[in-house]
């Protein structure tokens, strides 16, 4: 007898890949430094992203990501998951407090993405 196994999503919003540069400073004024990181995939409530500086869990962070149309989201983050990957960091994290109109770029981006992988079907 096979068993199926389902696993259950527990993210809110649909993530896509989004080949960007980030740049994030802490907020609380204990570090300055800028770094840039990778983003692996991002979603109107978080993103996931690559990085060789080791943040903090639960730090909040200020961001500035750029989307595909190369226009910039100013954007708050408090980092949630830790994973550490080698040299790197591979990190979780939700947006605090994003607008609405900057979350629907995003959920527009998801959208039309979606309907591509359903056209190449």
């Amino acid at each position: 007898m096979q068993m199926e196994v389902i696993v259950e999503e527990r993210r809110r919003s649909n993530r896509r890949e989004l080949i960007s540069k980030l740049v994030v400073k802490r907020l609380d004024g204990a570090e300055k430094e800028e770094v840039e990181i990778e983003i692996a995939d991002v979603s109107k409530t978080g993103i996931g992203f690559k990085c060789s500086k080791l943040l903090d869990i639960g730090a909040v962070y200020e961001s500035f990501l750029r989307i595909w149309t190369q226009e910039v989201i100013h954007a708050f983050l408090e980092i949630v998951r830790i994973e550490k990957k080698g040299n790197s960091y591979s990190y979780g994290a939700v947006f605090i407090g994003m607008p609405e109109a900057e979350a629907g770029r995003i959920e527009v981006y998801n959208t039309v993405e979606t309907m591509r992988e359903q056209e190449n079907k």
